[in-house]
């Protein structure tokens, strides 16, 4: 018979890490369910709506710049792009300054997507973290230190 598992926890409800890999797989699936209605994947969003929030503000941005920005792969980024710009909620042009580079912005329809999405989006965050009350900014403090202090 095989060994049990050596841990230091006396369970997973104890462990952190399993507790997030638990909480972030139930926050993933409320977000595809949410997203399903308007056609966008979870990662197609936060590009979209990251590139939206950023064109906004009048920044010209690559994909590099886009991939820093929220956090993704740099390929990843690449690939999701591609299949905005097939479904024409982003466009590439050229970079003003940077002739190796392309400047990624969203169409208008991209933009009027990633504002509806948005909505949809943060009515899901508040329906899945509201159990927490008050204590939602606690978590919010924390995950930005696990987020700033990781390796």
């Amino acid at each position: 018979m095989p060994q049990g598992l050596q841990t230091e926890f006396s369970g997973p409800d104890v462990s952190p890490g399993m507790l997030l890999w638990q909480v972030t797989n139930k926050w993933q699936a409320a977000q595809r369910a949410a997203l399903a209605p308007v056609g966008l994947t979870h990662v197609q969003f936060v590009l979209l709506a990251a590139l939206t929030w950023q064109s906004g503000k009048g920044a010209v941005i690559t994909q590099r710049e886009l991939a820093d920005h929220a956090a993704t792969d740099p390929m990843m980024t690449s690939q999701v792009l591609r299949t905005l710009q097939e479904k024409k909620l982003v466009e590439r042009a050229a970079h003003p300054t940077d002739g190796r580079a392309k400047a990624i912005r969203p169409t208008e329809a991209g933009a009027a997507l990633a504002n509806k999405a948005n909505a949809i989006v943060e009515e899901c965050d508040r329906s899945f973290f509201g159990t927490l009350g008050d204590d939602v900014s606690v978590l919010v403090t924390s995950l930005r230190t696990l987020r700033d202090g990781a390796r």
